[in-house]
């Protein structure tokens, strides 16, 4: 394998960067949630239909991400996305009433979703002439980055920073190290053609990557929602253990992604999603069945273990495969995008319906078929001698 230039290894730092941004971003933000509900006095229903505005403006972006990227390069339009994020972080925190309050976070999601695909796109380049997975790291400082933003924003808060102040600051270091990083990013898609919609056998083939990815974003939303309420509620701990939950799955998530690709690298794309499946199902399942507070604290670990490796195989398998164009990968990553986004915000009010009905650890226990699903579907993301194709340039 020819090694990699100095110009490759900069542009792989430089992607690194704006995943972690991102991530410190949105944790930020969620961090400060309660501290603006607060000062504008929502009730939960309010809270709520306000956050539907992140959930619009980022299904808008999405759709605009892909025709964006073609036209201008995911290059320029990560930096712009990144930029315009930067710049809507604090705008929440600002609101003086309720409409502001939705039309801000109409903004924010729109910003974070056009990021998203834009650096999607970037980071599956970068693989690309790498010639080897590399995709799960890029991911992995997503998820160290909202680590990095949850602890910041649980500092801030309990030295009483107000939230606008705090974000303020948080957007003005992201906007200076992703302009300064976003340099280094290489040049890619600019001119290619637009995104078309596919069809037939490709078309199927995307439609069940999709399944995959949302199967997995169910249970990622599940985890964040979910396992502390479950300790708390249904096992009796106390406040601080049940954190502990939800601390294991992301800390094991981290670690996923941070090995990830040197396991697809090994084994296989296709052996490594369907591991990944099993863990999940096996471990949840069995934690569930023990219904012990270690047990379930292990289970969680399990699904975050198995879970951190799904969407950046996903993402890989679609957008990343040798012979797709530029403009089949942007709409591919737009459709895969959705597709998870909506399975995260699916989860948590598909599990609060089951546990009303049959109590949440039936609720939790869904995600087990859904991992089942995603063992059952790995196939579609390669097998074992699959590699990642330099591209010509």
């Amino acid at each position: 394998m020819t090694p990699a230039t100095p110009e490759l290894v900069a542009a792989r730092r430089a992607v690194s960067v704006m995943f972690l941004a991102n991530g410190i971003a949105f944790a930020s933000w969620a961090a400060r949630i309660p501290a603006v509900r607060e000062r504008l006095a929502l009730s939960d229903g309010s809270l709520g239909l306000a956050l539907v505005g992140t959930t619009a403006g980022a299904m808008v972006a999405f759709r605009a991400a892909g025709p964006l990227v073609a036209r201008y390069g995911s290059r320029r339009i990560t930096r712009v996305a990144a930029a315009l994020l930067c710049a809507a972080l604090p705008l929440p925190a600002l609101a003086p009433t309720f409409g502001g309050l939705v039309v801000a976070l109409v903004g924010l999601g729109a910003a974070n979703g056009l990021m998203d695909v834009a650096m999607n796109a970037q980071a599956v380049e970068v693989e690309r002439r790498f010639g080897r997975p590399i995709l799960s790291a890029f991911h992995g400082m997503f998820s160290l980055g909202g680590l990095v933003g949850a602890s910041a924003g649980a500092g801030a808060a309990a030295l009483d920073l107000p939230p606008s102040l705090h974000l303020a600051l948080v957007a003005a270091l992201l906007a200076a190290g992703s302009a300064l990083a976003g340099r280094a990013q290489v040049a890619d898609t600019a001119g290619a053609e637009q995104p078309a919609a596919t069809t037939g056998r490709r078309s199927t083939r995307l439609l069940l990557l999709g399944v995959i990815a949302l199967c997995s974003s169910v249970g990622e939303g599940a985890m964040a929602d979910w396992s502390a309420v479950y300790l708390r509620s249904e096992l009796a701990t106390t406040a601080s253990v049940a954190a502990i939950g939800y601390a294991a799955y992301s800390l094991a998530m981290l670690a996923g992604r941070f090995s990830g690709d040197r396991l697809a690298h090994r084994l296989g794309a296709g052996a490594v999603l369907r591991i990944a499946g099993l863990v999940v199902a096996g471990g949840l399942g069995a934690a569930l069945a023990i219904n012990l507070p270690l047990a379930m604290m292990l289970g969680f670990a399990c699904v975050g273990t198995g879970l951190a490796l799904v969407v950046p195989l996903v993402f890989r398998a679609g957008a990343g495969a040798p012979g797709v164009s530029p403009g089949q990968a942007l709409a591919t990553l737009a459709t895969l995008a959705t597709m998870s986004y909506g399975g995260f915000l699916a989860g948590p009010p598909l599990i609060g319906f089951i546990a009303d009905r049959l109590g949440l650890r039936v609720g939790l226990a869904v995600i087990v078929p859904l991992a089942l699903v995603i063992a059952g579907l790995a196939p579609l993301v390669g097998g074992r001698d699959r590699r990642i194709v330099r591209s010509r340039s």
